[in-house]
């Protein structure tokens, strides 16, 4: 019997959104699982060599805050920057690993980065963009993987 097999599709780009790929393939990886995490979309801003990864609490009312800030405020310039800068500080601060460094561990792991092709084409991204060890390629392949997948995700 082959082993387990864990899918994921990737399309958001924030902060926030970088770390559930990385944390569930990494462990998936660490369990045995053989991983794949599709990147599509905004999702490629996780691959970048570069990344420039904001969070913001607009749209986001479950985010908690140190304080009631009301949404037109939250609309303001800077306060991006401020959310951000806020998030990085209590991450650090309680020990979580950085997007980059689990990113890194997914690497080590073997797990199947891919970066949709249609998409990197779309936003006229180049390879030189990207980290070492992504594949491009479209849909239709990462459905080969998927298909016999034991476990699919959509974040």
């Amino acid at each position: 019997m082959e082993g387990k097999k864990l899918a994921i599709i990737a399309t958001k780009g924030t902060l926030d959104w970088a770390y559930p790929p990385f944390i569930l393939g990494s462990t998936a990886a660490a369990l045995g699982y053989e991983v794949q995490i599709f990147f599509t979309f905004y999702g490629l801003e996780l691959l970048k060599k570069k990344m420039d990864l904001k969070v913001t609490s607009l749209g986001n009312p479950a985010m908690p805050m140190p304080m009631p800030v009301p949404v037109l405020m939250q609309a303001l310039p800077g306060m991006q920057s401020m959310m951000t800068s806020m998030m990085k500080k209590k991450m650090k601060a309680k020990g979580v690993a950085s997007v980059e460094e689990l990113r890194e561990l997914c690497q080590e792991a073997d797990v199947g980065m891919i970066a949709c092709q249609m998409t990197v084409d779309l936003f006229d991204y180049s390879p030189d963009d990207m980290i070492d060890g992504v594949e491009y390629a479209g849909a239709a392949a990462f459905f080969e993987f998927a298909g016999n997948a034991d476990i699919c995700m959509y974040i």
